[in-house]
């Protein structure tokens, strides 16, 4: 008799590409954690592409192995995890209509009581997924980023990838005053999102500040911020120096690396995550797939924390 065929085990090269080789599945109800590509650019201002990035993290995700080398945590072994393939874009090329497919997907993810772990997308895309995601009440955040994304608008839409997180105080879907954005950085032509994030009750780490904190002390402040309570995760990988993340629409150089967002990461073990994306990879810009290759190790990280955190409730 045959031995059972381990995706895990075989060649990476290998095979039809999902996130982190799991199965791929059109029911929810199937699983505790849906792996999920956005591809969806159409509210970047600057350089496009990240519309490409679910695809070329999947590639990259086959790199990906099951037992983490810190934690010793097996996500595949805790959960049903499967990839839910691309959320379906009916609505290119209108912003406010394509959130509102990217909400309608997620409902069907969180009616059936499973996490979504999102690859991106630009960064509108976080806010139709807290639609869904919060639609019993605001929830804490924890934004890795280069930018505030809290603009009132930009370039006359109030809904681009630099807005986000300002429509969803707005909207009742966050609690400003447990929200923390880490890794800010870059000069600005308007000072409108730096005053709104300090006026509403954010919390702002920029880098300057994070360098001299030091991982663990800024981890213990995000842990103190968002508390035992919900709390979403969004990762926008120019929150990485562009040596480690070239792929991007807005890099911004001085950005942390790709160690010490790691180290980050596994510093939010029994948090109260209710899911999480990393967004704004852009495959034309990358270079031999190295960005993307960050974008997924960082979703297997998340991956972990995610998988841990349900079987400890």
């Amino acid at each position: 008799m045959e031995d059972k065929y381990s995706p895990m085990l075989a060649p990476r090269f290998a095979g039809i590409p999902t996130f982190m080789r799991t199965p791929l599945t059109g029911d929810a109800s199937q699983l505790d954690i849906a792996l999920i590509g956005v591809p969806y650019d159409g509210a970047t201002e600057n350089r496009p592409g990240a519309r490409h990035g679910p695809r070329e993290i999947r590639n990259a995700s086959s790199m990906m192995r099951s037992i983490h080398h810190v934690s010793k945590i097996n996500p595949y072994s805790l959960c049903r995890i499967g990839d839910m393939g691309d959320v379906p874009m009916r609505s290119m090329f209108d912003v406010e209509a394509a959130h509102r497919d990217i909400t309608a997907f997620y409902r069907k993810i969180t009616d059936a009581d499973a996490l979504p772990l999102s690859a991106g997308g630009d960064h509108s895309i976080t806010l139709p997924i807290l639609r869904a995601m919060a639609a019993d009440g605001p929830v804490g955040l924890i934004q890795i980023d280069a930018h505030l994304d809290t603009f009132d608008e930009e370039m006359g839409s109030k809904f681009s990838h630099g807005t986000p997180f300002r429509r969803a105080v707005e909207e009742g879907l966050l609690d400003p005053k447990r929200v923390v954005q880490i890794g800010i950085r870059g000069a600005v032509n308007d000072e409108a999102a730096w005053d709104y994030s300090s006026r509403s009750g954010m919390r702002v780490i920029f880098i300057e500040e994070f360098a001299e904190l030091g991982v663990e002390e800024v981890a213990a402040e995000v842990r103190r911020i968002v508390g035992k309570g919900l709390v979403y995760l969004s990762f926008d990988i120019d929150g990485l120096d562009p040596a480690y993340a070239p792929g991007t629409g807005t890099p911004e150089i001085g950005g942390m690396t790709s160690l010490e967002a790691q180290m980050l990461l596994q510093r939010f073990r029994g948090l109260n995550l209710i899911g999480a994306d990393v967004v704004e990879v852009s495959p034309p810009f990358d270079r031999a797939g190295q960005t993307a290759l960050v974008g997924a190790t960082l979703m297997y990280e998340i991956l972990c924390l995610m998988a841990e955190g349900l079987t400890s409730k």
